[in-house]
């Protein structure tokens, strides 16, 4: 049976995703969870963006219960991916709709024009 410290970095597998987190499969006795809070220093919109199910991904425990053999685990600043499959997160420009704001008139005087 496997015993994990905390701040190490293993491998494991994603089985199940929900609007919560992430859970790993990490052995045949433990699993862990990747709370939402432990996924990115960013507000993380869809979990989805991040990983697949079946995916196996870097993980750092937190903190391991060795009587529920359940692991609470991080993909916070660490470089998680291992295989070559890279869900890039979608990058907000922060202009929000300034750019529509910006450009909606001139667009509808070039539609009209045609």
């Amino acid at each position: 049976m496997a015993k994990y410290n905390k701040n190490e970095i293993i491998e494991g597998h994603v089985t199940g995703i929900e609007d919560y987190g992430i859970f790993i499969g990490l052995d045949e006795y433990y699993s862990g969870l990747i709370h939402i809070s432990e996924i990115s220093n960013d507000y993380v919109r869809n979990i989805n963006n991040y990983v697949n199910v079946g995916e196996t991904i870097k993980v750092r425990v937190l903190e391991t219960d060795d009587e529920t053999f359940h692991v609470k685990l991080s993909i916070k600043d660490i470089d998680y991916r291992i295989n070559g499959s890279d869900k890039r997160k979608i990058m907000e420009t922060g202009s929000g709709f300034k750019i529509l704001k910006d450009n909606l008139n001139q667009w509808i005087e070039e539609r009209y024009k045609q």
